[in-house]
């Protein structure tokens, strides 16, 4: 029963989080949903900016401090191991909706692209971002990055494998492809609005420094071969003249976390 539970549980939670990502494609590129980041009456700059910065500040401090592994080992002394994921994943997708929700318009341009060339290739680099987002995560394991292969393990009473560090597709030209994934759909846009810039500013920050927190565990526990692996690769963008990861190193899989993770 227990098992049950936890299954129905790191279902609803990956449900939530389904729905979290897809809004946030029409919330940050203007689209279909009903509350976006350019949409509704705008109020005085100043409380905009500040009930802004406390969403963004939020969801930063939320997604940091349960990520991190020291909270993780007293977290799962309260909660299970098994659901351990399934409620990040939970309460990172309500901390989004919240934002979504509370979110300021800010809506003073900051540019317009005109021409319709340069619009379009802009929306396609958006479009082209979100889809890098979610491809990384099968290049890993989406659904272990998300919590169901946790709670269907403890249903059939498997342990789970030991973390292994590999490489797989785009990780063996670039560190990170899901981040970005995540600042190509947030910064690509044909129409940059004050309140979407500071969106794209605060997250594109947020992801810098996220990405510092990782390594520091990853390097924790997998030591020198993930610290061969960061002189090897580059973090976001493949240069010229890095030596991509050679398959024989790639003997496991490196544990990238999302914002949505």
């Amino acid at each position: 029963m227990a098992g049950l539970l936890a299954v129905l549980y790191g279902i609803c939670a990956y449900a939530v989080f389904l729905f979290t990502i897809l809004y946030a494609i029409g919330f940050v590129g203007n689209l279909v949903v009903p509350k976006s980041i350019d949409s509704g009456v705008a109020g005085p700059l100043v409380e905009s900016l500040v009930v802004n910065v406390m969403l963004l500040g939020l969801f930063a401090v939320q997604h940091s401090v349960m990520a991190r592994q020291g909270f993780k080992r007293w977290w799962t002394r309260i909660v299970p191991p098994s659901i351990e994921r399934s409620t990040f994943v939970m309460l990172s997708s309500l901390v989004l909706l919240l934002l979504y929700w509370q979110w300021r318009p800010m809506p003073a341009p900051v540019w317009t692209a005109h021409n319709p060339l340069i619009a379009a290739a802009l929306d396609a680099t958006a479009w082209f971002g979100w889809g890098l987002l979610f491809a990384s995560t099968f290049m890993l394991n989406h659904f272990e990055l998300f919590g169901l292969s946790q709670v269907f393990a403890r249903l059939f009473r498997r342990n789970g494998a030991p973390p292994q560090f590999r490489t797989p597709l785009l990780y063996r030209l670039i560190r990170h492809p899901l981040y970005l994934g995540f600042l190509l759909a947030f910064w690509a846009t044909s129409s940059m609005t004050a309140g979407h810039l500071l969106f794209a500013v605060a997250t594109t920050g947020y992801i810098l420094i996220a990405i510092q927190l990782e390594e520091r565990d990853l390097i924790d526990l997998f030591g020198d071969q993930y610290r061969r692996y960061r002189q090897q690769v580059s973090m976001l963008i493949p240069w010229p003249g890095r030596k991509p990861v050679d398959i024989g190193d790639a003997g496991t899989s490196v544990p990238e976390r999302s914002p949505r993770r």
